[in-house]
């Protein structure tokens, strides 16, 4: 019998219940909507997000709270997974990150694929989701391809997606313009979704030439700033996003994902989406509402979608903060892979406070460890 360490999970007041009806989800009304009247009268308190406006309500949240996110109680130590065939057998749904856990960079983890054909021959559903927003689901869709993975379109959720989607939830009116501080793979995904937008890698190149009296111009229909991973991050980009959230009326802040660090090559850290993130609300004294992991919001929509049990997930990931939060918080099982960020020392480290269930070296664990008892 497989024993779970995770402690209760204890949710915010259930938050995320002001969510428009997006296909099932937990909802207020489907005439939520966003309220452009709002203004922003609290510039000169400390920071405080914005999420989405109804015309019946308004939303605030304390520094640091986001409506997906729950809070967990201290947990057990993880236990090193000693009987794979228990864990695999308790669930229906394996929830995979990628970078980290499939691959490094654009280089496959040793097992992957025999490890995902286990899993399948077994008849456990497989969902891979991703907080990198740099490519669209049908881009990930070809790099699952290119590295030799039969992934359909529809098994892949990136933080690209979490964005349009969590627009779409709340009904973001469609003549509002969305300003993107991110690459392709937002535009692709707010494209797909019928948003209007502007900047992303076009404004990688403009340079702000301060003079005498200069004032900056910005759009004043951009209703939401959203801001992923930028390998094109410039001051003109911090500056336009910062007036659109500062003065335009009920503009919107959302990201992608916080994390501090991304694998953009196998041979080390790079700085991560938390960093583009951190100069916004640095700028504009406002915290993000995150659409990424750790925030539920996937994790519902996914619930949904699919129509899973979330104790019936195992939610597979290398970080700590962001997969095993995002497990811990949607109440799915949860394993830590130490193939990616997160090392044993830093697991055991006292002042680790977040505990999955279980860890182990890589996936492909779940090929040989068989025989003992958990």
């Amino acid at each position: 019998m497989l024993v779970s360490s995770r402690a209760t999970v204890v949710s915010a007041a259930a938050p995320h219940r002001f969510l428009a009806n997006f296909n099932g989800i937990s909802s207020v009304s489907s005439s939520t909507s966003f309220n452009s009247s709002f203004i922003n009268d609290e510039r000169e308190k400390k920071i405080k997000p914005t999420v989405g406006w109804s015309k019946h309500s308004s939303i605030r949240m304390d520094k640091k709270k986001n409506p997906f996110v729950t809070s967990a109680t201290a947990s057990a130590a993880a236990q090193p997974l000693q009987n794979a065939d228990a864990l695999i057998d308790s669930v229906e749904t394996f929830i995979f990150d990628c970078d980290g856990v499939i691959w490094k960079g654009d280089k496959l983890i040793e097992g992957v694929p025999e490890t995902l054909e286990l899993l399948r021959s077994k008849g456990k559903r497989l969902v891979f989701v991703t907080n990198n927003s740099t490519k669209s689901r049908k881009q990930y869709g070809k790099k699952f391809e290119t590295l030799g993975l039969n992934v359909n379109e529809e098994e892949i959720f990136a933080s690209s997606f979490a964005a349009a989607a969590y627009l779409q939830s709340i009904n973001f009116p469609k003549d509002k313009k969305i300003y993107v501080i991110g690459e392709e793979g937002i535009l692709i995904e707010l494209e797909l979704a019928g948003y209007s937008y502007l900047g992303g890698p076009e404004d990688g190149g403009k340079k702000i030439e301060l003079k005498p009296g200069f004032l900056m111009e910005h759009d004043k229909d951009v209703g939401a700033v959203v801001v992923g991973f930028d390998r094109y991050f410039n001051y003109y980009k911090v500056q336009y996003g910062t007036l659109c959230v500062r003065e335009n009326p009920g503009c919107l802040f959302l990201a992608t994902n916080r994390d501090a660090v991304t694998h953009l090559t196998d041979a080390q850290e790079w700085a991560g989406g938390g960093s583009m993130v951190g100069a916004l609300v640095g700028s504009t004294q406002r915290e993000p509402l995150v659409v990424g992991k750790p925030s539920t919001f996937m994790m519902d929509y996914l619930a949904n979608k699919f129509g899973i049990t979330k104790s019936q997930i195992c939610m597979v990931g290398d970080r700590l903060d962001t997969d095993i939060l995002f497990g811990q918080n949607g109440g799915c099982k949860t394993l830590l892979v130490l193939s990616g960020v997160t090392s044993l020392s830093m697991l055991q480290n006292p002042n680790n406070s977040i505990q999955p269930d279980f860890y182990t070296n890589k996936i492909s664990d779940f090929l040989s460890l068989k025989a003992a008892t958990v």
